[in-house]
């Protein structure tokens, strides 16, 4: 199983790439991860591989603490399927995109720039493995 972050554009802002690559190193004592970038949103289906489960990031998905998330994580361990996590860009993702996707996830209500959202993804699936191992990390309720 594998998580695969494809996100629209490239990571451009060098100390935002510092604390992506921060978080991917950590990810990986955990899990396999790796992060695909598209030049737009008409590439993002294009870099899901098959038969993986997607989800879309959109403010018109569920929200999820980052306990919910922990247990979504398990599932999808459990699963054994590979998951990819779409970050659209300025223009965020097409329909298409979400119609594809099996959960829409939304981080928030407010408007964030793209690359801040692929550092809280990166962030939160750190944390979420950290919750289920009961380690330190996470002092959220």
């Amino acid at each position: 199983m594998r998580y695969r972050i494809v996100a629209v554009g490239r990571l451009k802002n060098a100390a935002l790439r510092a604390v992506c690559d921060e978080y991917l190193e950590r990810l990986r004592h955990y899990t396999k991860v790796d992060e695909h970038e598209v030049k737009d949103e008409a590439r993002v289906l294009g870099a899901v591989p098959e038969g993986a489960r997607l989800v879309a990031l959109t403010r018109r998905g569920d929200e999820w603490s980052s306990v919910q998330l922990a247990e979504w994580t398990e599932k999808w361990d459990m699963d054994g399927r590979d998951v990819v996590f779409a970050i659209g860009g300025a223009d965020t993702l097409p329909d298409e995109v979400l119609r594809a996707a099996e959960r829409l996830w939304s981080l928030s209500q407010l408007t964030l720039p793209h690359e801040v959202a692929r550092v809280v993804v990166y962030e939160q699936l750190y944390r979420a493995h950290t919750i289920r191992r009961g380690e330190p990390y996470h002092r959220g309720t």
